[in-house]
C-alpha cells in the first residue's frame, strides 16, 4: 500500500517553524545567562586614595613638562611635595631665625626630612657668624630641630660673617626679584658662599619646570636664568 506523499510546500513551511522556534529558544536561555553573569561579575572599582592622584614619572601631564608631554622623575618629586607645603619660605624664614637673636637667614629650602615628611631646611647665621641648621615642619609651621654647625671654627665663622656683611641684598629681596620675573612659588634661596649672591629657585605648577635666577647681592639685578625641564 503506498502513502500519499506529503506536499513539499507545507515540508519547507514546517521546517522554517520549527527553526524559527529553536533560535527564539536559544537566543531567550542566551539572555537570561548574560543577566546572571553581569550580576555575578559586577566589580565595584578602587577607592581614589591621595597617593594615587599624583601624576607618575611616564604618564601624561601638563603641555610642556618635557618633550612628548611626559613627566619626568623630578618633575613628579616636585608635583608631589610641593602641594603639601601648607607654610610658605617666609613664614619658614620667620620661625627658624626666633630662636637666635639678631640672626640672619642664607639658606632656605623645601625638601623631605629623613622621615620622609615636608619640611623648609633652613640655615641662620648669628652676628659672630655661628650657623644653625633649623628644620621646620611646612605642615605646621612648627620648628622640629635646631643644630648648630659643628664643622665650623672660629675662622669660618669670621669668614661668613663678613661675606653677610658684604651682602647688602636680602634674601626676601633676591626672592621678590625673581617672583617679579616669574610668578610660581619658590622652594629655595640660597646664599653663595663662593661669591657675594643668591640663588631663587620658582617651580610652576603648570608643567613642574624649575627655573634658578642667580641674584647680584650688590646691586639686586639678576645675573642668571636657568629652566630646568628634567
Amino acid at each position: 500500500m503506498t502513502h500519499p506523499r506529503t506536499n513539499p510546500s507545507r515540508r519547507r513551511h514546517f521546517g522554517a517553524a520549527t527553526l524559527c522556534c529553536a533560535v527564539l529558544l536559544v537566543a531567550t536561555a542566551t539572555g537570561c545567562g548574560d543577566d546572571d553573569d553581569k550580576d555575578d561579575k559586577t566589580v565595584t572599582p578602587p577607592a581614589v586614595t591621595a597617593a594615587s592622584t599624583g601624576p607618575t614619572p611616564g604618564s601624561p601631564t601638563a603641555a610642556g613638562a618635557s618633550p612628548g608631554g611626559r613627566i619626568t622623575e623630578d618633575q613628579a618629586q616636585r608635583s608631589a611635595l610641593v602641594p603639601l607645603a601648607r607654610i610658605d619660605y617666609v613664614q619658614a624664614a620667620t620661625a627658624a631665625s626666633a630662636g637666635t637673636p639678631d640672626a640672619k637667614v642664607i639658606d632656605i629650602e623645601l625638601k623631605r626630612a629623613t622621615d620622609n615628611t615636608p619640611v623648609w631646611g633652613v640655615r641662620t647665621v648669628g652676628p659672630d657668624g655661628t650657623a644653625h641648621h633649623v628644620e621646620v615642619d611646612a605642615g605646621s609651621g612648627a620648628v622640629r630641630n635646631d643644630r648648630v654647625d659643628a664643622d665650623q671654627d672660629a675662622e669660618d665663622k669670621r669668614k661668613l660673617a663678613d661675606r653677610l656683611a658684604k651682602t647688602t641684598t636680602t634674601w626676601q629681596q633676591a626672592a621678590g626679584t625673581a617672583l617679579a620675573r616669574k610668578q610660581g612659588t619658590v622652594t629655595a634661596v640660597e646664599h653663595d658662599d663662593d661669591k657675594p649672591g643668591w640663588s631663587v629657585d620658582i617651580v610652576t605648577t603648570d608643567d613642574w619646570n624649575k627655573t634658578t635666577y642667580d641674584v647680584d647681592a650688590g646691586t639686586g639685578q639678576i645675573t642668571r636664568e636657568h629652566v630646568d625641564r628634567d
